[in-house]
């Protein structure tokens, strides 16, 4: 019995070839994307838990209040995660980890290192990191001790045991090699080739000095404790504002700025809330983001699924006369259930395989969109296969149920006598399913639109400062470059096609330090502050066209000017309570002990990303030593000719450095790299599942136009247009769509608008989205719909009454 009903099935898809291929294609084609998606999600949300003790690790961060602000910070200061181990049992252990940048060499092998970190020794012991060589407990104990990761052995020694020897770092301190660990996972929140050992940088005589990481008022460094099994975080949090309060009073009471520390778990940190003011080590995910993508995903294995139900379901009703004849010749009402059910059930499984294959092919285009390397073994999760399988078998029983149940309940007699004919209620559930089918379609629709607009907009603002050809190389601290900064200088203006070069400690688009000073505010009061500082020179404003909004810029005709003078920007005057820029002009600050004046306000410019506020920022002109950068401006006729001159050039002026640079104007699209990323993945998706809802209305229209073959016939052989045929079969799918779009509208504005919150500067939902978006469905669905109806206006009438 069982292998007639798989005999029969088989007949019965490949009789029913063509709607078989749209269900199972349909089907496929949501089960792929939602797999696809969620192996995604499920790797966004996996950051960080590999570590072991990942429950109890967490990370400290604070906010510092000032006066006018409250300033919100992913990072510590050095002095807190130490002095909180020592004073509360509850942590197990602690460990700050700070990105640093040098010049790494190893014989002729000579890189840039910008992803270089420097960890405590007790790193190891909190983070899971396998070692392939060496003793994680001791690796970063002595000073000058550095851990490789594989790929950074490979770089600099090859095949080579890199144990016991030594990378030079900026051509003059030797790094002895105590580790070579395996590469950090990709879902981490930090990485890094090379771990140097903390206590390389602090202390008498160490490269930073005594002193570097002992300051509650510095804060550089990302900072973990490990809490011990049991202890209540937010207890523990809730215990640091006494202690942070005895211990950083004093800073309180000279500065007027107070400090409250935050425990946030390890694995949240990826997808927590963007800290405003200071850049993560590292991009951090979007929680927003990683939802809308999970929705997606539901809302195109819904669509599939309401095409499966739908089509399946329209087509039991040509099966009627079959029933008719099973039931007469003594088939149980039992039996015909399980021949629809498993039916229905042994194309879901098809569909199930099929869509494994396109998860796996698809992969690799699906992590280039994504810019991420998402494990295979991800895609394969177990668990996600299991629920799709789950899934397939559960969409398999819904979409039988209804033959199974109403067709085998049919009287035979009056089956065979021709007397059946479809019900109501089971054009009403198509309608419905096809309405709520298209409203998703609408909503994503919409979204689409929404998400290339804010994309558009922040790319075309107006930032404020000119970055188009212009030319950021990097030299990083090389001493050279900065002992002969004016020669440099003249050298690199002499180059044909360069029109400007000017030196500083970043460039716009580049996350600069924050730094401590005191400023006298609006009731000439010296308020302490932590500000963003560009270090310049005095070419700076007028290299980058940064206007000013009061005051002046700096000027080598003022000697005061070079370590003496301030430019604040307008956000900056704010933070200080002058309303009015030009009234801050003049006023007093003090930094590192050295008084000085402000001498102009810089209109506010856009120097991170537009997801963000214009925060406050300083300008300062102090020695080269601090420099790290040289901007130059090309003229734009003949860039590759310019950029390999000056390459050639480089390494005469500096030989030990690499000629390492980048377009500012790329720098800054990099800051909107993952929203255009998502973009990019939410109009491909959102393709998909209005293409999956084109299957399931082309497969209606063709299902709906077989059933009115006759009507149509008598209504051409009665002198009806090929256009009135055409919109007579194509009303009832444009009424649905149009309902769908009314639904659609609101929701989509809602959601969209929500979306939008999450971005400081953000363009409009304007009304001509919501028309587009009818136009678009409109004309989708009259194209879809319009094959069909076409095909059946213009056939010869006489075939299709000549059986009457």
């Amino acid at each position: 019995m069982l292998k007639n009903y798989f005999k029969i099935a088989f007949r019965n898809l490949w009789r029913q070839r063509a709607f078989s291929a749209i269900n199972l294609l349909g089907l496929a084609v949501g089960m792929s994307s939602f797999l696809l998606i969620f192996s995604y999600v499920s790797f966004e949300r996996s950051y960080d838990a590999f570590n072991t003790n990942a429950q109890r690790i967490y990370r400290l961060y604070c906010d510092t209040k000032t006066p006018t602000e409250t300033i919100y910070t992913g990072t510590s200061s050095g002095r807190a995660a130490p002095d909180i181990r020592r004073s509360f049992p509850q942590v197990e252990n602690e460990a700050r980890i700070c990105f640093m940048s040098f010049l790494v060499q190893n014989g002729t092998k000579k890189f840039q290192e910008d992803q270089m970190l420097g960890a405590d020794s007790t790193f190891f012991d909190i983070f899971t990191f396998p070692f392939l060589k060496g003793n994680p407990a001791t690796a970063l104990q002595n000073p000058y001790s550095v851990v490789l990761s594989h790929t950074g052995a490979q770089k600099y020694f090859g095949n080579t045991d890199p144990m016991g020897q030594s990378l030079l770092l900026n051509g003059r301190v030797a790094f002895k090699v105590t580790g070579v660990m395996k590469d950090i996972p990709a879902n981490a929140q930090f990485h890094g080739d090379y771990i140097l050992s903390m206590n390389s940088f602090a202390g008498p005589g160490r490269l930073f000095g005594e002193g570097w990481d002992n300051n509650w008022g510095n804060f550089n460094w990302f900072a973990y404790l490990l809490l011990k099994p049991g202890v209540d975080a937010q207890k523990l949090e809730a215990s640091l504002v006494p202690f942070v309060n005895d211990k950083a009073g004093q800073i309180t009471k000279e500065t007027g700025m107070s400090y409250t520390y935050h425990l946030i778990p390890l694995k949240a940190v990826h997808l927590g809330p963007t800290r405003d003011n200071y850049g993560e080590g590292e991009p951090t995910g979007s929680k927003t983001n990683t939802d809308i993508f999970s929705i997606v995903g539901i809302f195109i294995l819904l669509i599939a699924c309401i095409n499966f139900i739908n089509l399946t379901t329209a087509r039991a009703t040509e099966r009627a006369r079959e029933v008719g004849i099973r039931k007469a010749i003594g088939a149980m009402r039992n039996q015909l259930t399980m021949q629809f059910l498993g039916e229905s059930i042994l194309l879901c499984l098809f569909a199930f395989l099929l869509s494994i294959g396109l998860c796996n092919a698809l992969h690799p285009l699906f992590g280039s969109l994504l810019g991420k390397s998402i494990p295979l073994n991800a895609v394969g999760a177990g668990g996600y296969i299991l629920l799709l399988l789950g899934i397939s078998i559960g969409i398999g029983i819904l979409a039988g149920t209804y033959p199974a149940l109403v067709m085998s309940g049919f009287n035979p007699i009056a089956v065979l006598k021709g007397r059946f004919k479809s019900t109501g209620q089971g054009l009403a559930l198509r309608q419905t399913l096809v309405v709520f089918q298209f409203t998703i379609s609408t909503v994503l629709i919409i979204g689409t639109i929404v998400v290339y607009k804010q994309l558009r907009f922040m790319q075309n603002q107006d930032l404020g400062f000119n970055k188009n050809q212009e030319l950021a190389i990097n030299f990083s601290s090389d001493s050279t470059v900065r002992a002969n900064v004016e020669p440099i200088r003249q050298a690199l203006l002499n180059t044909p096609g360069v029109q400007g070069v000017t030196f500083s400690m970043c460039a716009p688009g580049n996350s600069p330090n924050n730094w401590y000073l005191q400023v006298a505010n609006n009731r000439g009061e010296m308020q302490g502050c932590n500000l963003n500082f560009y270090v310049v020179d005095f070419d700076y404003f007028k290299h980058y066209g940064i206007k000013m909004a009061a005051g002046r810029t700096f000027s080598n005709q003022f000697a005061t000017d070079s370590g003496h003078a301030l430019i604040i920007n307008e956000a900056a005057a704010r933070s200080l309570g002058y309303s009015d820029p030009t009234r801050a002009v003049g006023q007093k600050f003090n930094m590192w002990g050295n008084n000085g004046t402000i001498i102009g306000i810089a209109k506010d410019f856009h120097y991170r990303s537009l997801q963000e506020m214009i925060q406050p920022l300083a300008f300062r002109i102090l020695n080269p030593g601090f420099y790290s950068i040289i901007s130059v401006k090309l003229d734009g006729a003949h860039i590759p000719q310019t950029i390999a001159a000056l390459g050639e050039k480089w390494r005469t002026l500096s030989p030990q450095q690499p000629f390492q640079y980048s377009f500012v104007d790329e720098d800054f699209a990099r800051l909107y790299t993952s929203e255009d990323r998502f973009q990019r993945v939410f109009i491909y998706f959102g393709m998909l599942a209005i293409f999956i809802s084109c299957l399931g209305l082309l497969g209606l229209a063709s299902y709906s136009t077989i059933q009115r073959t006759k009507e149509i016939g008598i209504r051409k052989v009665l002198g009806a247009s090929v256009s009135t045929i055409v919109g007579l079969l194509s009303k009832e799918f444009l009424k649905l769509v149009f309902i769908a779009l009314l639904v659609a509208s609101p929701i989509a504005w809602f959601a969209m608008h929500s979306w939008l919150q999450d971005f400081a500067y953000r363009t409009t939902i304007a009304w001509w989205v919501f028309p587009l978006a009818a136009i678009t469905a409109v004309l989708i669905t009259f194209l879809t719909v319009g094959f069909h109806s076409v095909r059946a206006a213009v056939a010869n009438p006489v075939e299709s009454l000549r059986t009457e």
